[in-house]
């Protein structure tokens, strides 16, 4: 061997082996600048995805049914920005969410958040469904490289990848909706969240607003359909372009047609031999011709998606959205909705849905329908049309205008001698809603105002609000009165601006109260209450206020159940003709529906996206009021009192009341000292006419 020739070689080889490390570094460096072929969701699924063991059946690879296809195409299409599935359980659409969340990852790298109805909720979606789904999915681990290492980039509210991010939140709090920016906003079982999320806008929207600037925006809502007039996706769905449903061509007469449940009254849809669920078979709309499970699962893969309202056909085997009228491709709806239901899937048999129907059926007729309604929501994939209880908004309108001694607003009938006010906070404005109140609690609607303002600035709180709760009313006799107690709204985004007012005014109006809601079933209508810090010129003064918390369920109950009095006397609510239709529409916005929770099946009061309801708000305020007035304490001596001072002044000069008491005086006493102040000091200002023809609040004030 040539022992000159050894260096040169050695380095040859070393060169060789430095060019080899420089084409590696660089292929690397520059790999997020290749241009990746476009693929479809169910293309890139079919060679990628994987179920994992916790949250599958089987582990296995991913093997679409033919109906997902279509919905999984229409998550990765550009063209479609929102895609609505109101569906059944059991089809498969939480594993088509993680497929579309890992092709986002991995072949878009784009940023996406997916929202659960609740904390709880997004706890366990990660812990089942993600974290198996990243563990076994083997491409992820080529953009999430953090998956065996709990960090800040891989928590339960974040997943780092290599070039995008994916935010799992709850649902219910406002916060989760900010200070995220997404190009796909996924809303799953949207149907268990909130109306509204903390009174600020419904879930859709919010989330939808973190999409604003992206340059291909997805919202994806999915959900099982609850309750009719209250489904956030069937809401969604009606206004879509397009509302599609998969449908296979009959054996018999060859023309295409979708799996509908059909009912009794129809000939065609699904149907079975009397007592005999095992003969459960489907009914052509076109030849009523019937076909069985097993017939359709032969010919379910020649099925396609088409539109119900005649625009669209989706064909899964070329990819292409189809004119229904001409046959020609056609550019996608922007905003489209699929619905599909349990018929469809295999995972279980046509004969057990019968057998459930027939079950649930069973149950209606004994009085229970809770069965029947699991079987319209969660096979069947509909709403259910609860018989609600509620109030109609025309009957109460109808009982103003058949009121034989109407009022003008502002003006404070005769039997009434406290006006109590309840405020609603909004962005933009103050609603204020003022109730005369008068033995028994019977109520009288004596104002409504909606005062227009910024409450983000504390002046307008001062030169718009204040002057309006200060404003004077007029009793029948022609006595002035003001509101003798406040209780205003302190949720939203305008907290500590309703702390600084009321703290400001508590020594010039110490009913004015700062009040939060408690929807929790039970609570008190005068619940607890805690001192709270305010916060004002970046300072934080401790304790600075008493927040007190409202039974607004409890108040709800009541409130209804007072809306049914139509006698006069304790208990019943008087309406004026003065007051405009939108007054009882807001009234009776609400409806009392169940909802499930950790504890079990409970009912709650909730407001259908798109009502208003301050009215109703003001109004469950309003009576926090009373009961801060302890008026149920009132006796009968109190009550005449009260009334006297109410009548016209007929006198300049009134002799002070006697120092020692009446009899019938020292019954009041209790109730009087309960509600705060000197009970003696306050039998005098309830003389017949205070002295100098003071209004009865202005006596109620110096409690």
């Amino acid at each position: 061997m040539n022992m000159a020739l050894l260096p040169r070689q050695a380095w040859a080889v070393a060169a060789a082996e430095a060019r080899a490390a420089i084409e590696r570094a660089m292929r690397k460096g520059l790999s997020p600048l290749k241009a990746v072929p476009p693929q479809r969701l169910s293309t890139w699924a079919a060679k990628n995805f994987y179920l994992s063991a916790e949250s599958s059946q089987g582990q296995q690879d991913w093997v679409a049914y033919p109906f997902q296809i279509g919905i999984m195409d229409a998550f990765s299409n550009d063209a479609i920005e929102e895609v609505n599935v109101p569906k059944s359980a059991r089809v498969g659409y939480t594993k088509m969410l993680l497929a579309f969340m890992a092709y986002n990852a991995h072949h878009r790298r784009r940023n996406q958040a997916i929202w659960q109805p609740t904390d709880d909720d997004r706890d366990s979606f990660v812990k089942t469904e993600l974290e198996p789904m990243l563990r076994d999915v083997e491409c992820m681990a080529s953009v999430f490289v953090g998956a065996s290492v709990k960090s800040k980039e891989n928590t339960l509210h974040l997943k780092r990848f290599l070039g995008s991010v994916l935010h799992t939140l709850g649902g219910k709090a406002a916060k989760n909706y900010r200070r995220i920016t997404v190009a796909a906003a996924l809303l799953d079982e949207i149907d268990g969240f909130d109306q509204r999320v903390e009174k600020s806008a419904d879930p859709i929207t919010l989330a939808g607003k973190r999409l604003e600037g992206a340059a291909y925006p997805k919202l994806i809502v999915g959900s099982t359909p609850r309750i009719k007039g209250m489904s956030h996706v069937e809401r969604r769905a009606n206004v879509a372009e397009a509302y599609m449903r998969y449908q296979v061509p009959c054996v018999h007469c060859g023309l295409d047609h979708p799996l509908t449940w059909g009912g009794k009254d129809v000939r065609h849809g699904f149907k079975w031999n009397a007592g005999d669920p095992d003969s459960a078979h489907h009914v052509c709309p076109h030849c009523h011709g019937s076909i069985t499970q097993a017939d359709y699962l032969r010919i379910w893969d020649q099925g396609s998606w088409v539109d119900d309202r005649g625009g669209f056909r989706y064909d899964h085997h070329t990819a292409q959205w189809l004119s229904l009228v001409s046959g020609m491709p056609v550019k996608p709806p922007r905003h489209v909705a699929f619905h599909v239901w349990t018929a469809y899937s295999p995972q279980t048999t046509w004969a057990k849905i019968a057998r459930e129907c027939i079950e649930a059926a069973a149950s209606l007729k004994a009085g229970d329908d809770g069965a029947m309604q699991g079987f319209v929501n969660e096979t069947r994939g509909e709403t259910y049309e609860l018989d609600f209880e509620s109030t109609e908004s025309s009957v109460l309108e109808q009982r103003a205008k058949a009121e034989p001694h109407p009022w003008p607003l502002r003006t404070v009938p005769q039997c009434a001698v406290h006006v109590v006010t309840g405020v609603d906070t909004q962005k933009d404005r103050w609603e204020l809603v003022s109730w005369g109140v008068g033995r028994g609690e019977e109520l009288w609607a004596v104002d409504y105002q909606v005062v227009y303002g910024n409450p983000a600035d504390l002046r307008e709180w001062d030169d718009k609000l204040k002057p309006a709760l200060e404003r004077q009313f007029q009793h029948h006799s022609g006595m002035p009165m003001h509101a003798d107690a406040v209780a205003i709204d302190t949720g939203g985004n305008f907290t500590h601006q309703c702390y600084q007012f009321i703290s400001r005014n508590a020594k010039a109006h110490p009913r004015w109260y700062a009040i939060k809601g408690e929807s929790e079933y039970g609570k008190p209508i005068k619940s607890r209450s805690k001192l709270v810090d305010i916060k004002a010129n970046g300072r934080i003064q401790k304790r600075g206020v008493r927040l007190w918390f409202v039974g607004t369920d409890t108040a709800k109950d009541l409130l209804h159940g007072r809306l049914s009095v139509t006698e006069p006397g304790e208990g019943c609510i008087h309406f004026t003709p003065a007051l405009p239709s939108e007054f009882y529409a807001q009234l009776t916005a609400e409806k009392r529906i169940p909802v499930r929770t950790p504890k079990g099946m409970t009912t709650r009061w909730d407001c259908p996206v798109g009502k208003r309801n301050e009215v109703l708000d003001c109004t469950v305020y309003a009576l926090f009021c009373i009961q801060m007035l302890e008026v149920h304490k009132y006796t009968e001596a109190l009550w005449r009192r009260l009334s006297a001072a109410l009548e016209p002044d007929l006198f300049s000069q009134v002799p002070e009341a006697p120092s020692s008491a009446p009899e019938a005086d020292a019954e009041e006493a209790e109730p009087i000292a309960a509600a705060g102040g000197n009970a003696r000091d306050r039998r005098r200002t309830l003389a017949p006419a205070a002295p100098g023809g003071l209004a009865s609040t202005e006596w109620m004030s110096r409690l």
